[in-house]
Order: structure tokens, then sequence, then C-alpha cells
């Protein structure tokens, strides 16, 4: 049974079955979402067989891609301006891109290669990327064993790199989604730090927001809007416990960085409405929101015997 989240303009039906995923494919977790200029609704999972998977906005399944290229460790995933399609796997320490049909035309970094720990340099277990519609300059976080934002150009040559791990203004602890807006804005959700930090496209700090609890998931909607899904990370347990109402929950921030409105339940769950770890996140142009998680990393793998969780969800939009 669906139910009704959110407030004010921002309220959704979180519905209780999409997509129809065919028989026999499994998800794992989906730590990617990204979503074209036709709605069509694509998914980075972790199913080694099936990385990609694109469904219409209906949840019917259309087709999968990308087997044999990535480890079991795909993470973030964006459609680009032109509907290009960037993984970023932080496994083999790789970047991505397919044209809009599914052919490889692009990698950056090389399969496997990685910088030394916090040397600052590309690539150590990076997290996700996002293209500037101005420029196509691909802008990319170093977000596990470096603590930085890479920038490239269009046709994946190095420019330069910013960030290195601090909670100082400019600093990070752990960089972890990323997206460019209309005017040029870095936008990146600095998750261990609570927060979101803005810079201009050189790496300059402009702005800094604050009071977001674990940001994970982030993107900018067809509205402007930012979308931040917040993850709660760990289990609670007797000698560490954690208070309900952190993390697994959904943000919509204006451009200005004003909370819009916030919802999700104060326990996680996989019934419709409750999150146990947003990680991915796409909106389409009707307003619809898509929230991948990574459910069995975070808790289906701790569970005696481990089993796969709810990853995949739809809150569709009322208007």
């Amino acid at each position: 049974m669906s139910t009704i989240v959110g407030e004010g303009k921002f309220r959704y039906e979180a519905l209780d079955s999409w997509p129809n995923i065919p028989e026999g494919i499994n998800l794992i977790e989906t730590p990617g979402i990204g979503i074209n200029s036709q709605d069509d609704i694509y998914i980075f999972c972790r199913n080694t067989e099936h990385p990609i998977m694109v469904f219409d906005n209906l949840g019917h399944f259309q087709k999968s891609f990308g087997k044999g290229i990535f480890s079991d460790r795909t993470h973030g995933m964006l459609i680009g301006p032109d509907d290009s399609i960037y993984c970023v796997d932080d496994g083999i320490h790789t970047i991505t891109k397919f044209s809009p049909k599914g052919k490889l035309v692009m990698t950056i970094g090389k399969p496997g290669v990685h910088s030394t720990k916090w040397s600052g340099k590309p690539f150590n277990r990076p997290t996700h990327a996002a293209v500037s519609k101005n420029t196509g300059d691909i802008f990319i976080t170093d977000g596990y064993g470096n603590f930085s934002v890479h920038k490239y150009s269009s046709s994946g040559d190095y420019i330069k790199s910013w960030g290195e791990p601090g909670i100082d203004a400019g600093q990070f602890l752990r960089p972890h989604n990323i997206a460019v807006d209309e005017s040029d804005r870095v936008i990146v959700a600095d998750r261990e730090a609570h927060r979101v930090q803005i810079f201009d496209s050189e790496g300059n700090l402009l702005d800094m927001w604050n009071n977001i609890y674990m940001p994970n998931g982030l993107t900018i909607g067809p509205d402007k809007n930012i979308y931040i899904g917040e993850l709660c990370g760990e289990s609670p347990t007797d000698s560490n416990p954690i208070p309900p109402g952190l993390g697994h929950r959904i943000s919509i921030l204006n451009p200005k960085g004003e909370l819009l409105c916030r919802f999700g339940h104060p326990e996680e769950g996989e019934e419709p409405g409750k999150f146990i770890a947003p990680h991915g996140i796409g909106v389409d142009s009707n307003g619809d929101i898509y929230v991948g998680e990574v459910s069995y990393t975070i808790r289906g793998s701790k569970l005696d015997p481990p089993r796969e969780l709810r990853s995949l969800s739809k809150l569709k939009k009322i208007h």
C-alpha cells in the first residue's frame, strides 16, 4: 500500500511497487540513479551481470548493459546534458562514459590502478561525477581514498584538483556526490562533515550549507532545487545507540541552500515512505523522485542470514 509523504508544494505518493524487475534478475543494491531527457530511468546496481538497467517511468524494464566493465563496487551515476551516461566505479578507480545508446566511448582512469592514498592525485576510490552544460568539463569527487575534487575536460584531459582532508572550509571529510548547476557552481556533498560545499568551477569556495545529516545522494532537479538523500550509516547497538530521525530521509533545498521540505520516517524500513540508506537520487520532468539505496551494505549484509533488502523506490509527485 502506498503512502503520502512531504508537505506543501512537495507532496509525494511513495509507491509500494516500482519497478517491474524481470524474473531471475536481482539488484543486490542500487548506489546510482540517472534520468535522461526522455524520462528513462537508469540505475547503476551491484549485479555485475546487469550493472546498468534502464526502465521507463512506469517501471517497465527496457534493457541492461555494462557486463564485464565494472567491479561489484559500482558507485555513482550521472546522465549528462546530452544524455551521455557517466558511471563511477570506486572498486576499480574509473569513470566511464557511454553514448546515449549504451556504447562505451571513454574511460578516465586505468582500471585497477589507483593513486597513493591521500595524495590528492586521481584516483583512489572515486565516488561520483558531474558535467558542466556550458563547457562540458567533468568534475569528479575522489571520495574514499582521496578527499579531493578533480576537473577534466570533456575529452578526458586532466585540468586541476582541489581539496584535502580536513574540517575547515574548502577541505573535505568524504566528498561523496557532486552536481554542477547552470551557473557552473560545483555543489559537493561533504558527507562526514554533514554539510554541502559550493565552489566555482576553479575550486574557489562560494558557500556552505550545514545541518544536513550525512548528505549522500545529491542531484539538481528540473525545478533547479537540490535533492539530497541522507544516510544513517550505522546500526544502533547497546554500546553505540543511534537516536531516531538521523539520516534515512530526503531533503529538498532551493539554490540558496534554504530547506524547502524534508521527509522520511524516524525509523528506517522497507515500507513505502521509509528508507534505509539513500545513496543515489534522480528527479524526472514530472517532479517524481527516484531513490537508490545501499541497503544491503548498510543492513542486509549484517542480517543472519544476509538477505537483499529493497534498494530502489519511486515517489510520485502530487500536483
